[in-house]
């Protein structure tokens, strides 16, 4: 059932986040210390983690900016990486569309990967929740202190440590997307758009600019669109048949 109240609704959402805080620790703090491996002041980078708030345009840029890329390069790169947020937005939209702006715009821009990945599943459960959006926000800032402190975490033994991010703690990061996209595999068209993007992803992978990976997930969206759509043609003529 949806909680009744605003704090309890709250607390679930920060709670029902705790596996995605653990997964993205080590991407925190390897995010920091590189940033101290290069030309970026330590500030620069929890700043960055404060007002960009988007970890794989965070390491991006921070590469970029270690090789003197100019403004427009990195902030186009970026850009496009960035750009699979805005599916994550129409997927959750008509849950939240009736939210007034300052609710919407703020959700939006502490929408994560995993923060997603515990929305979808809980308005799958409860499409309805008229209390949704404060287990969202729970969400959303449990993900956003997590990734601040760890952030923090790194910048202060990145000097220390300086080949902290040699130590294979990136895997951490990856253990957590096969949790997040795992669970969402139920489904023949879900399955069929993971493997189309996972293929092309690979097949794609040299493409500057991370263009292979934008490739990839327009190619896995459009191969779940087809399914689905056939699915739907075809349920009829199999009613129609057991009629």
């Amino acid at each position: 059932m949806p909680h009744s109240t605003r704090f309890s609704s709250f607390a679930a959402g920060a709670r029902d986040t705790l596996p995605m805080l653990v997964g993205a620790a080590p991407f925190g703090i390897i995010f920091g210390t590189l940033v101290t491996a290069g030309p970026l002041a330590a500030w620069q980078g929890q700043l960055m983690s404060l007002s960009v708030y988007a970890g794989s345009s965070q390491f991006i840029a921070t590469g970029l900016v270690a090789g003197h890329a100019g403004m427009l390069v990195i902030w186009l790169t970026t850009f496009i990486v960035n750009l699979r947020h805005m599916l994550y937005a129409a997927t959750l939209l008509p849950h939240v569309a009736h939210l007034p702006a300052y609710w919407r715009w703020a959700l939006g821009f502490f929408l994560t990967d995993e923060t997603f990945a515990v929305m979808n599943g809980y308005y799958s459960r409860h499409p309805r929740a008229p209390l949704g959006h404060w287990y969202f926000l729970g969400s959303c800032l449990a993900m956003y202190c997590n990734w601040q402190a760890w952030t923090l975490v790194g910048l202060s033994f990145g000097a220390v440590f300086p080949q902290l991010q040699t130590l294979g703690l990136d895997f951490a990061m990856v253990a957590t997307f096969i949790a997040i996209v795992v669970p969402q595999l139920g489904r023949m068209p879900h399955l069929a758009a993971a493997l189309a993007a996972g293929a092309f992803a690979f097949l794609l992978r040299d493409l500057p600019y991370k263009l292979g990976l934008m490739s990839a997930v327009l190619i896995g969206v459009a191969v779940g669109m087809l399914m689905s759509r056939r699915r739907s043609r075809l349920a009829p003529s199999a009613k129609e048949e057991t009629a």
